[in-house]
């Protein structure tokens, strides 16, 4: 297994430069950083894992600035959005930006999507809730065509554009691997139809053996080989050896710590104590 960090990404925590290049030097595959574009102040949709919304949820820094500061601090780590909201982005915009990423790091992003809880939020960026998966696949589409193609096209119900020029390409070929978080049969089948990668939050007590039998056997429907969907699990308890070893005997592939939100000091702590697993599980 690869190991990972994501910071919450707020101006009072720890620098996105900083910590990309802290992780670096303690042997970490890839840092991840989250996006909220704004929360709306009404605050009528509900936190989704119940009480107040945590402060830093309104503080998260802007994505694809805090990536920059990321590549920009390092050599070698890859770093990660932890997840982009993209249909809240333009998706030429959206290409444009993470392929730029891409070139200057010499081909080390990770693109992780996923379709968001706040109503309202994404209304303010003009999607309606009940669309946003419709939404995603198609800008998912589009951003692909985009990186593939020099001179790329696409016609949807919610993205349109006739021919265009648009560089750089990325890097990496075909393109920066997708990975969708999804929990949702529905979830895991749009990873096996358009996604490079599956995204998972703490799953314990049987729950990923599970799901990888279901992802198993909704890849054998498309003749796809579920080998070529590498599981990542963002974990915000504490890492043990115990949660390790089930995962790994899950054929998990890489796992991301969450870090502390509040301070440098709290995050560099967590960081610190979750390294001494990298030798023994990669």
């Amino acid at each position: 297994m690869d190991f990972g960090v994501v910071s919450h990404n707020t101006e009072y925590g720890i620098r996105p430069d900083i910590c990309a290049r802290a992780a670096e030097e303690r042997g970490y595959e890839s840092v991840w950083y989250p996006e909220h574009t704004h929360i709306p102040a009404s605050r009528d949709t509900p936190y989704p894992l119940g009480g107040e919304l945590p402060r830093q949820y309104s503080h998260f820094m802007d994505l694809f600035v805090s990536m920059m500061a990321g590549v920009g601090a390092t050599h070698r780590i890859k770093i990660g959005a932890g997840i982009c909201l993209l249909m809240e982005h333009d998706p030429i915009v959206a290409a444009k930006a993470i392929a730029t990423l891409d070139t200057l790091s010499g081909g080390r992003i990770l693109f992780g999507i996923g379709g968001g809880w706040n109503r309202e939020e994404m209304a303010n960026h003009g999607t309606r809730f009940e669309d946003r998966w419709k939404v995603l696949r198609e800008r998912v589409a589009a951003v692909k065509a985009i990186w593939t193609q020099d001179e790329a096209s696409y016609h949807g119900n919610f993205v349109n554009f006739e021919r265009i020029w648009c560089w750089p390409k990325p890097v990496q070929r075909p393109h920066p691997p997708v990975l969708l978080g999804a929990v949702s049969g529905a979830g895991l089948q749009r990873v096996v139809d358009y996604c490079d990668g599956w995204l998972l939050v703490d799953p314990r007590g049987g729950a990923l053996h599970k799901a990888r039998a279901e992802l198993a056997e909704r890849c054998a429907k498309v003749g796809r080989d579920p080998a070529s969907i590498p599981i990542t699990v963002f974990l915000a308890m504490e890492m043990t050896s115990e949660i390790l070893d089930e995962y790994q005997a899950a054929g998990v592939s890489r796992v991301v710590q969450f870090l502390p939100p509040d301070t440098h000091d709290e995050a560099m702590a967590v960081m610190d104590a979750s390294a001494r697993f990298i030798e023994k599980y990669r």
